[in-house]
C-alpha cells in the first residue's frame, strides 16, 4: 500500500500493554492474582479528563479498532469506519480506549498465557468469564488513566452487552451508552448456533482436552469450521446473495465435464475459516462465547428489564439493521421499551441494511449519520463540560 495514510485515519498507532498485581476477583468465585491488559488510545484526553470514551469489542474483536500498526499494514482496525477525526468517534475531540479483554488472544491474559502456579499454558483451566468480569477489568484501566466517567461506552454485539452492564453497576460512571446489534440476552437459537461451533472445536482430535498447546498443535479443522458456522449467521441471505449468489469458483457444469466444481461462497468460507483458525485462541472462543450464553441483562434484578434499567443514570442510544437476524432488531427494541418503561432517555434506529449483523462494522451511511449525529450531542455536553 501507499506510505500516504488516509486523513480520515487516526495513522500510525501503537498497542500498549498494562500489567495489573492487585487481585480480580471474579464473577465465577475465583481470582486472578495478576494479569495484562493489552490496549490501545485514539485521540488526547483532555485536561479535565471528561472525553474518553471505552470501546468494548464484539466476539473476536480486539483492541486493534482504528488506526495501523505500519504503513505496510494492508487492513486497519476493525472499526475504522466509525473511529477517526471527521468520523462518529470523532478523535479530534474524544480520547478513545479500546481494550483486548481478559480471556483473549492478542496479549491480554487468556488460556493461551502462562499459568503462574503450573508454568504451562492455562488452557481449559482459565477461569469462566462474564460480562461483568470484562467491565471490571476496564473500570481498572479507567482508574489508571484517572478517568472520573466516560463521556461514552459504546459497543456492538457482545460489546453492547458490556456498555449496558457498564451503565447498571456503575451508574455515575457513564454518561452515555450506546448499544448496537445487541440484545439483552441470547435467544435459544442463538445459543445453538455457539454450542455447535464449540462441538466442532472440542470434536477436533487435535483439542486434546484443551491442552492443544501442550502437545505443540492446534484444532485447526474445528475452530475453521466454527468460524464458518458463525460467519454464516452474521451475513443476510441477500446480501450472500448479492456478493456470492451461485457464481463458481471453479469447474464447470458442462454435460460431459467431470471437473470438481466449487462455488465463491465456499471458497470464501474456507478462506475465513483458515484465516480465523491461524489468528485465534480456540479455548478464548470456547470461552467467549460461554460469555455471551451467560449474559442476561435482568438476571439479578427479579428478570425485570425495566427494573434493571432503573439502576442506570445515562442517555442511550440503540440501533439494530433490519437484515440482522442473529440480533434481530426486536431484540432492540425490547431494549427500548424497557428504557422507555424505565422513564430514562433513549434514542433508536433501525437501519435499512442487507449486510446481516456484521452491519455494525460497515460504511453504511444513514447508520453513519445517524451515529454522529448522536455523538455530536456527547460532544456538545463535554465542551459544556469543560
Amino acid at each position: 500500500m501507499s506510505t500516504a495514510l488516509p486523513a480520515d485515519s487516526v495513522g500510525i498507532v501503537e498497542p500498549q500493554t498494562q500489567h495489573f498485581s492487585e487481585p480480580l476477583r471474579l464473577a465465577c468465585g475465583r481470582t486472578l492474582d495478576e494479569y495484562d491488559i493489552v490496549y490501545e488510545t485514539y485521540g488526547e484526553l483532555n485536561e479535565a479528563k471528561s472525553n474518553a470514551i471505552l470501546i468494548c469489542h464484539a466476539l473476536s474483536g480486539h483492541h486493534h479498532a482504528a488506526g495501523y500498526h505500519s504503513v505496510d499494514d494492508k487492513k486497519p482496525g476493525w472499526w475504522e469506519v466509525c473511529i477517526g477525526p471527521g468520523k462518529p468517534i470523532d478523535t479530534n475531540h474524544f480520547f478513545v480506549v479500546s481494550i483486548n479483554n481478559l480471556g483473549g488472544c492478542h496479549g491480554s491474559t487468556g488460556p493461551s498465557s502462562i499459568n503462574p502456579a503450573t508454568g504451562k499454558p492455562w488452557g481449559p483451566d482459565f477461569p469462566a468469564l462474564r460480562c461483568r468480569d470484562w467491565v471490571a477489568s476496564q473500570r481498572e484501566m479507567m482508574k489508571l488513566f484517572g478517568i472520573p466517567y466516560w463521556a461514552a461506552v459504546i459497543g456492538g454485539s457482545l460489546g453492547g452487552m458490556q456498555a449496558m452492564r457498564w451503565a447498571l453497576e456503575h451508574p455515575d460512571e457513564v454518561r452515555h451508552c450506546v448499544v448496537i446489534a445487541s440484545a439483552m440476552r441470547l435467544t435459544a437459537q442463538n445459543i445453538a448456533f455457539n454450542e455447535i461451533a464449540r462441538q466442532a472445536i472440542t470434536s477436533d482430535p487435535d483439542f486434546h482436552g484443551g491442552r492443544y498447546l501442550e502437545h505443540q498443535t492446534i484444532p485447526k479443522a474445528g475452530l475453521a469450521l466454527a468460524r464458518m458456522v458463525g460467519h454464516v449467521t452474521y451475513l443476510s441471505e441477500d446480501g450472500m446473495g448479492e456478493k456470492f449468489g451461485r457464481d463458481l469458483k471453479s469447474g464447470n457444469f458442462q454435460i460431459g465435464h467431470d471437473e470438481k466444481v466449487e462455488f465463491q461462497v465456499e471458497s470464501y468460507l474456507r478462506y475465513q475459516g483458515d484465516v480465523f483458525s491461524r489468528s485465534f485462541d480456540a479455548n478464548t472462543y470456547l470461552l467467549m462465547t460461554k460469555a455471551l450464553d451467560y449474559f442476561d441483562l435482568a438476571r439479578e434484578y427479579g428478570d425485570d428489564p425495566v427494573e434493571a434499567f432503573r439502576h442506570a443514570r445515562c442517555g442511550f442510544m440503540v440501533m439494530s439493521f433490519t437484515s440482522d437476524w442473529r440480533f434481530a432488531p426486536s431484540r432492540s427494541r425490547e431494549i427500548v421499551d424497557a428504557l422507555i418503561a424505565a422513564r430514562k432517555p433513549v434514542c433508536y434506529a433501525e437501519i435499512e441494511a442487507n449486510f446481516g449483523h456484521d452491519a455494525f462494522l460497515l460504511p453504511i451511511e444513514r447508520y453513519l449519520k445517524t451515529f454522529s449525529a448522536y455523538m455530536l450531542r456527547v460532544k456538545e455536553e463535554v465542551a459544556r463540560a469543560v
